[in-house]
């Protein structure tokens, strides 16, 4: 199941307070971004996709139901192995933090 887990701090998330959550877990994240308004077209992955935003905006489609799951700073994105989605990054760009769980 999809799940989007918002941040609940009031201050938003520092690099090092979401590479402890993941280490937490025993994830090893990497770090990419990209710049405002970038879109990716419908994939899938073969693994649990675990990411955190860390700065900017992103928006998952996922065509199978017709949801848009908008990602803000410090918010958790949980995708199973083989769903389907899309992706556009916000105005100001992107910045996240992703690790594959098995």
């Amino acid at each position: 199941m999809v799940r989007v887990t918002p941040w609940q701090e009031t201050a938003p998330p520092s690099e090092a307070a979401l590479h402890a959550r993941f280490a937490a877990e025993g994830l090893v994240p990497h770090a990419w971004s990209n710049g405002p308004h970038y879109q990716y077209a419908p994939h899938t992955h073969a693994y649990h996709k675990v990411l955190y935003v860390l700065e900017g905006e992103i928006t998952f489609e996922l065509p199978a139901t017709g949801e848009a799951l908008t990602l803000r700073p410090g918010d958790r994105l949980d995708l199973p192995p083989g769903t389907t989605h899309a992706a556009r990054v916000g105005p100001g760009g992107v910045t996240c933090l992703e690790a594959p769980r098995d």
